[in-house]
């Protein structure tokens, strides 16, 4: 294939064209030479594009004259027309360029006169009648522009897809407009936005018509395509008009509202909060349209909204910061924002009939992106659908942020820019929608080669290709004394022993870790570890204030708490744990699980619970307004809260016992309605109810069934955290549209697996303990040490406080005691959150007065440092357990001694260095041999890496 003429120009124009401005065929191989060939427009349009569009675009119209399309050039400016087809010397553009240096006509103006090879470039394409593509608009590009353009083509040989944004379009009223955003994917996975570097253009100019990216309607029906080339790709978009030129009448509530929220004005800091700002009150985030309209309009008759002179409301004197406003200047006044609240003052300030289209959800374009390089920009596109089946790009109208700023940042009109590598999800929000869009970066010119790596299951693959899409390399496979502690601490909560140890050591089985693992999840301690977590969740502790559980039953506490042991101890599957759990009917005597129901008697609360602890949102928000980062409206919290709201309770002769019933009467009403509430599943649908049928059955079967995509996503990320120390979505009870999965893909096959193996959780573990991931060492190289989300490398966590607690009591051989435990209980069996010592609170042991992650504290703090080395935690414990004193006894040496000790605290040898500086110690300690190896025993106890799991 013949060279591009343009192409083989580059040195001619000194500038780096795209190919993708190439419009005519390249010339055969036997084609005239290149002086008598046709003007190639992609050589024409790189010049005006660089040399001339700064001053004459629709931004800046300098001397009255346009030259971004054909039409606008012929009709010429102030000084007449610039261009003449066919007759190069009446056209004023030719006579301007040959026009001495210091002149004060010449163009252009800036950057020097034209060379003598570009001023015929422009002449001979005059005279052959200044072909201009059909429906081609010019863009100026700035020298930043032209060196990314030189990028673009150095790159472009690599394209594999080139993608218009949004895939169609329909423009349906005279106002109506689309912004289009091209897009190319390369073979390396990298994506760039080429918009600007993209010929566009619309098949039939009498359809539609393009200025700049934007879309707009020219005929009242019909339809188009609309075209984007890019070097040798052409990719289409239907374009479809239906009352193209129908006047659409200005809206409060599609028109005036936004711009509430996209200028912060009904944000909870300026007029949205509670009691407003300086005497104006608007709903937060424009939950409430009626009422902002009431206070608009009846509130300050004849000043906030002045229909005599609507630029004198002060609505929109203050907006546009013509007087003072505490506020300053939200737009500028001819923004499109003040041109709509203007035109709507303008037709009397009327409420939207109610034949007027509502929002019913929202889409971004492009909806994953891959940035090369710092300072790469992607422009986001939203479009709105309304239930008339009409929809709209509502990008200038709606909110955006990012979850990752230092990856990628995101401006108020939706433009994307790269930073540090990483992951990042740009949220929008227009109306009570919120949706995101997944952005990668990875460094520029990485030099990179996918790794080989072993994969032991679904996991493993999910996890490498994610760290494949960001480039990063992770670490290497832990040591066997690595996984034998880490296996031990995170599956049964013990620090494994001595012998323990050097048996899986001694272990020449190629599977010996896949087999450790088969055998921790079937030893009791499992059952207890997740017993423990499952009964901070569900706040199994007595005395809790406000409840019939005053005073303190801890009766009951233990009742509830045996029940839940029981079913996970005999793998009741989780699903059905729950569907019994919510479902209850009874005493909380004879039917422990109903104590769920005296945990709680708020109904809000209990609300909010089930929604937190089930399904892992935090729907508290939509309590008093629309959740202003998530999907939740106040319709779906009262909808959600009506199957609590039946909930009957009467005493017995036993004081310590309440009977939980459903009582067949009771409603839900919305908070500023009061309209009662039908029950509705959250995110679901509304379920047919029979009169006096029971509610939280109806709800307890939805929960834990597969029509909720919640709630095997949400056990399989409080899974996971455990063994990582970080969910997948993190907080694990933090779920929403603007806190996405860091790895969607891989919470999605977690939950499809989880749901296959019937909710039988050590199955689970079993594909989480013996993945690769799981076993990848702490140690960092240069590509993963700031990735603290992709599990590219294991965590340094810190032991939870009754683990530790119960690993002193084993290691020191002295054993604990805890209020109606017997002696030598761990304090992982402790059934009564209300219980509790000192040791625990200061290692932030859960309180369980709350249903929140957040109630286990896992950060070290100086005052567990202090309470290791000064409390008794560690010494008295050391003297009393007589553990070296005993090792002496029986005749050990030094060295067997110190290789005990270490097995113990550490899991792991001593290393030469820590024998030498031991052997130093213990040589000058004479005749305290004893309280020597006790100090090393203190010293270990008290070092990090005894209370860190690596």
């Amino acid at each position: 294939m013949t060279t591009p003429r343009f192409v083989r120009h580059f040195t001619l124009l000194g500038l780096a064209v795209s190919p993708s401005l190439a419009f005519a065929n390249p010339a055969p191989a036997s084609a005239a030479p290149a002086a008598a060939a046709p003007v190639d427009f992609a050589q024409v349009q790189a010049l005006l594009e660089s040399k001339c569009l700064e001053c004459h675009n629709p931004d800046k119209v300098k001397g009255k004259l346009l030259m971004n399309t054909a039409e606008a050039m012929i009709k010429g400016g102030s000084s007449g027309t610039s261009l003449v087809p066919g007759k190069p010397d009446e056209s004023e553009l030719l006579k301007r360029v040959v026009l001495p240096a210091d002149h004060d006509d010449i163009m252009p103006p800036k950057g020097g006169p034209l060379a003598a090879n570009e001023i015929d470039l422009l002449k001979r394409w005059i005279a052959e009648g200044a072909h201009w593509p059909q429906g081609l608009t010019l863009r100026a590009k700035s020298p930043e522009e032209i060196k990314a353009l030189a990028e673009l083509n150095a790159k472009l040989p690599s394209m594999t897809k080139l993608e218009i944004f949004p895939d169609k379009f329909a423009l349906e009223t005279k106002r109506d407009f689309h912004q289009v955003v091209v897009m190319a994917t390369f073979a390396d996975a990298t994506t760039r936005d080429v918009t600007k570097f993209s010929n566009l253009r619309v098949a039939d100019a009498k359809v539609a018509s393009l200025t700049g990216d934007v879309l707009q309607p020219v005929a009242d029906a019909g339809s188009t395509e609309l075209l984007a080339t890019l070097g040798s790709t052409t990719v289409k978009a239907p374009v479809s008009l239906n009352g193209g030129q129908k006047e659409r009448a200005i809206s409060f509530n599609l028109d005036v509202m936004p711009v509430f929220l996209r200028g912060g004005c009904n944000a909870g800091g300026c007029h949205g909060a509670a009691r407003g700002k300086d005497g104006f009150r608007l709903s937060l985030f424009g939950m409430d349209p009626q009422g902002d309209y009431t206070r608009l309009t009846r509130e300050m008759v004849g000043r906030r909204v002045n229909l005599a002179i609507p630029e004198e409301s002060t609505l929109v004197e203050k907006a546009v910061g013509a007087v003072p406003h505490s506020g300053n200047q939200c737009y500028e006044p001819e923004s499109q924002y003040n041109k709509a609240i203007l035109e709507w003052i303008s037709n009397g300030a009327q409420y939207d009939p109610p034949t007027v289209a509502k929002v019913t959800g929202i889409e971004v374009f492009p909806k994953q992106i891959v940035l090369e390089g710092q300072g790469s920009t992607q422009q986001i596109t939203v479009r709105a659908t309304y239930s008339d089946g009409s929809d709209r790009d509502v990008t200038k109208l709606a909110l955006f942020m990012s979850n990752n700023d230092p990856t990628a940042s995101i401006n108020k009109d939706g433009l994307v820019t790269s930073g540090d590598r990483g992951a990042a999800f740009t949220l929008a929000r227009f109306d009570v929608y919120s949706v995101t869009a997944q952005v990668l970066v990875i460094p520029a010119k990485l030099e990179y080669e996918r790794p080989k790596l072993v994969e032991n299951n679904y996991i493993d693959t999910l996890v490498n290709e994610n760290l494949h899409k960001l480039r990063i390399l992770p670490s290497g496979v832990c040591t066997d004394e690595e996984f034998v502690r880490r296996a031990y601490i995170d599956v049964i909560g013990i620090y494994p022993k001595p012998d323990e140890i050097k048996t899986f050591l001694a272990d020449a089985n190629p599977k010996k870790r896949e087999a450790l693992v088969d055998s921790l999840t079937q030893r009791k301690e499992f059952t207890e570890v997740w017993v423990m977590k499952w009964a901070e969740l569900l706040q199994i502790r007595s005395g809790i204030a406000g409840n019939n559980n005053q005073p303190p039953f801890y009766k009951n506490a233990l009742l509830y708490y045996n029940w839940l042991g029981d079913r996970i101890g005999k793998n009741v599957p989780l699903d059905e744990i729950v569907t019994e759990l919510l479902s209850s009917t009874g005493g909380t005597v004879s039917t422990p699980a109903v104590n769920f129901y005296q945990t709680e008697l708020d109904q809000l609360k209990l609300t909010e619970n089930v929604a937190q602890v089930f399904m892992g949102m935090r729907i508290q928000c939509a309590q008093c307004h629309n959740h202003p980062f998530d999907r939740w409206t106040m319709d779906d919290y009262y909808g959600f809260k009506a199957f609590f709201s039946q909930i009957g309770r009467k005493a017995t002769d036993d004081p310590q016992e309440v009977i939980i019933f459903n009582n067949k009467g009771g409603e839900s009403r919305h908070f500023l309605t009061q309209a009662v509430m039908k029950p509705k599943f959250l995110g679901g649908e509304s379920p047919e109810i029979k009169p006096g049928e029971d509610r939280r059955k109806i709800l307890a079967e939805w929960i834990a069934s597969p029509k909720n995509p919640y709630f095997a996503r949400n056990i399989s990320n409080i899974v996971w955290a455990h063994f990582f120390g970080l969910g997948i979505v993190d907080p694990v009870d933090d779920v929403r549209v603007s806190n996405p999965p860091s790895n969607p893909e891989l919470l999605a096959a977690l939950a499809e697996n989880l749901t296959n193996y019937k909710y039988d959780m050590r199955r689970l573990v079993k594909d989480i303990c013996t993945s690769m991931t799981y076993q990848r060492s702490t140690k960092v190289n240069e590509t993963n040490a700031g990735d603290k989300k992709n599990f590219s490398h294991a965590q340094v966590r810190r032991v939870r406080a009754e683990i530790l607690l119960d690993a002193i009591s084993q290691i020191t051989e002295t054993p604990n005691k805890f209020q109606g435990l017997p002696l030598g209980a761990r304090a992982v069996q402790i059934a009564d959150g209300a219980v509790s010592n000192y040791f625990l609170t200061t290692f932030g042991r859960a309180k369980r007065e709350s249903v929140c992650s957040c109630e286990v504290k896992m950060e070290p703090t100086l005052s567990q440092a202090l309470h290791l080395m000064n409390g008794d935690a560690v010494n008295d414990r050391i003297k009393q357990g007589k553990v070296v004193a005993t090792l002496i006894k029986e005749k050990k040496t030094d060295a067997e001694i110190i290789e005990n000790l270490y097995l113990r605290v550490f899991g792991r040898l001593p290393k030469d260095k820590e024998k030498e500086a031991i052997n130093q110690t213990l040589a000058g300690a004479g005749d305290q041999r004893q309280l020597a190896l006790e100090d090393v025993f203190w010293a270990l106890l008290n070092s990090k890496e005894f209370y860190f799991n690596h």
